[in-house]
């Protein structure tokens, strides 16, 4: 006995049809890494940084370009990281990106511009192959 052979084409199946146009899928996007603030009270530098980040932040929500979540860590408050990082602060994180003593606002966009936009800057640049 041969197996049924099911139509490719909804519109040849009404019942398919309307299945298929009732169907909808969400678009997942991955979660934006949180852009970490890592400072101390008192911390003037801290204090720019904090401004930079804020001013950028704005800047991209009002250019509709993803704004990632931004946290602030008090070192401080935890030994480990004041060990390590206090003589570094204001330090700034995204994803895998890194910035030391970060009071530039210029270097500040850069790292969200590389993290945050590469996908789409590939997609720009990317030579289309004629074929």
């Amino acid at each position: 006995m041969l197996p049924q052979r099911l139509s490719p084409e909804p519109s040849r199946n009404p019942r398919r049809a309307a299945a298929v146009a009732r169907c909808s899928m969400s678009i997942v996007t991955p979660p934006l890494p949180e852009l970490v603030l890592y400072a101390r009270p008192g911390c003037g530098l801290c204090d720019e940084a904090r401004d930079a980040i804020r001013l950028l932040l704005a800047d991209r929500e009002a250019r509709d370009l993803p704004v990632p979540p931004f946290v602030e860590r008090d070192i401080e408050a935890d030994p480990e990281l004041h060990r390590q990082l206090f003589e570094r602060i204001p330090v700034i994180e995204l994803g895998s990106g890194r910035l030391e003593l970060a009071t530039s606002v210029a270097r500040l966009r850069r790292l969200m511009e590389d993290v945050l936009d590469a996908e789409s800057r590939d997609e720009r640049v990317a030579p289309r192959i004629a074929g």
